[in-house]
């Protein structure tokens, strides 16, 4: 859903050419995969970041336009709030000093970013779900003046017929109704790609699947939506629950839903997605996209609007060849760049250590499981627990400090990855498993301790963002 469209507005035979040609594409991604003919290339690495504009009393600023307008860089670009803006990386290859190389570009680009905004009264705040935010903000008067916007929140709408239904029980129970899509841009990530080779690329988004949950535990950022306190990552449910428009033409209460954990693991090829994306998934956005079939622009903007918490993606190598990247969209945005790039050292490692697992012995934790995992994770964070592979449940803190940590690192030293990166990207995840404190936990705790002030613990997360520090280091002073 990142480019733009043309239309907002649609008839039936829109539908219809448009469905033909996804039709056609995904028979030609099928023909390639089958012939082997995608990219071998060894895997690169990318991200992107979702951010907030706020203003000097710490609430929402819709003023992204002017702002990326007058900010003019390639790497930024408007979400659906006039209020969030998304910041992307280059692709790196994920070897050697990577993590530093993805620290550099990251902490340049939000240096940059955070000195515009200071310039228009503003600033610009790495968080899965804004502490100040009031639902009265989740107005269309605050969406991005864009085609896709508009022609998103019409279509869900429509294929619900009804108000978004928001039930949330955590710490405490949020209940309400909402009538457009303005509650998805709520929630802001921190999403990792990864381009694989084709032979790994199934086993990879496997792998991911499993390595969800203490990936949304570890980074959970998001504990508070409209001053209630709910799940550790409270983005989850949020997001499931404002784009609730199902597949299965239509059912929002069917099998699959559009933002979903996934309805399985892939067997035999990554493609087995795209074809769930053609059989199931009724097309959101039906706009001609004037490209040849081996653009595959049909099939990349249906995938789109179709939001697994592990994504696969078609894109192109430099010489045209189609390659096929995992999206891991689990991790809130934050709290801090040296945090988002140790999130992402740990997720690529542990996810290519289960991986080589996956591929040398078969799968390791049924689907069933894999997925309750991740939503006790989100739902507990760091005090939760969950089932391994032995088929006992652990403590998170515990599983992650005595085998998954050890798990990332064998697995970012056979990418390649150099000692110094891994040593100093994860030993910033030990410290904060060890000391118990990631960005959820340090809200929870400043919220109880100061009278559930959020404008000053907003305040105050600002000033540790902007120092730099990890998340583990920040103190309630």
């Amino acid at each position: 859903m990142g480019q733009e469209i043309s239309l907002s507005q649609f008839d039936e035979s829109d539908f219809e050419r448009f469905y033909q040609k996804l039709k056609q594409e995904t028979n030609l991604l099928n023909q390639l995969i089958e012939q082997n003919a995608c990219s071998t290339r060894q895997p690169v690495a990318g991200f992107e970041i979702e951010a907030w504009l706020i203003d000097q009393n710490m609430r929402p600023s819709p003023i992204n336009e002017y702002y990326l307008t007058t900010l003019n860089h390639p790497l930024a670009s408007a979400e659906l709030a006039k209020f969030n803006i998304e910041f992307n990386s280059t692709p790196t290859p994920l070897t050697n000093d990577v993590f530093s190389r993805l620290h550099e570009q990251l902490q340049d680009t939000w240096n940059v970013a955070h000195q515009h905004a200071q310039t228009l009264d503003s600033n610009v705040l790495m968080i899965g779900i804004l502490p100040t935010l009031k639902p009265s903000d989740l107005n269309l008067n605050n969406m991005s003046n864009m085609n896709r916007y508009r022609a998103l929140n019409e279509q869900v709408l429509h294929s619900r017929g009804k108000p978004i239904h928001i039930d949330i029980t955590g710490v405490e129970h949020l209940k309400f109704e909402h009538d457009d899509v303005m509650l998805e841009s709520a929630t802001t990530s921190f999403q990792l790609h990864i381009q694989l080779p084709l032979k790994m690329a199934h086993h990879f988004y496997n792998a991911s699947i499993i390595a969800s949950a203490p990936m949304v535990a570890l980074c959970a950022n998001a504990p508070f939506l409209f001053g209630k306190e709910l799940w550790h990552e409270s983005r989850i449910p949020l997001f499931e629950q404002a784009v609730e428009s199902g597949g299965y033409f239509g059912a929002s209460q069917g099998p699959v839903r559009r933002v979903s954990f996934g309805s399985g693991y892939v067997r035999h090829s990554i493609m087995e997605c795209f074809q769930e994306n053609l059989d199931h998934f009724p097309v959101l956005l039906p706009v001609e996209q004037n490209s040849a079939i081996e653009a595959f622009g049909h099939l990349r903007l249906h995938n789109g609007t179709i939001w697994r918490w592990n994504r696969p993606l078609v894109g192109f190598d430099e010489d045209g060849t189609p390659h096929i990247r995992v999206e891991h969209r689990t991790p809130a945005a934050g709290p801090s760049v040296i945090d988002s790039i140790a999130n992402a050292a740990f997720y690529y490692g542990l996810a290519k250590s289960l991986c080589d697992e996956i591929m040398a012995n078969g799968q390791l934790l049924p689907f069933a499981q894999a997925k309750d995992n991740f939503y006790q994770a989100a739902r507990y964070g760091l005090e939760g627990s969950i089932i391994w592979f032995d088929g006992r449940k652990q403590r998170l803190p515990h599983l992650l400090l005595t085998e998954l940590l050890p798990n990332a690192i064998s697995g970012l030293e056979s990418l390649g990855v150099c000692h110094a990166d891994i040593d100093y990207y994860l030993d910033i995840i030990r410290q904060r498993i060890d000391n118990k404190q990631n960005g959820c936990q340090w809200q929870r705790q400043y919220i109880n301790e100061h009278n559930h002030d959020f404008t000053d613990m907003t305040r105050h997360y600002l000033n540790n963002q902007v120092i730099g520090n990890p998340v583990s280091t920040w103190t309630m002073a």
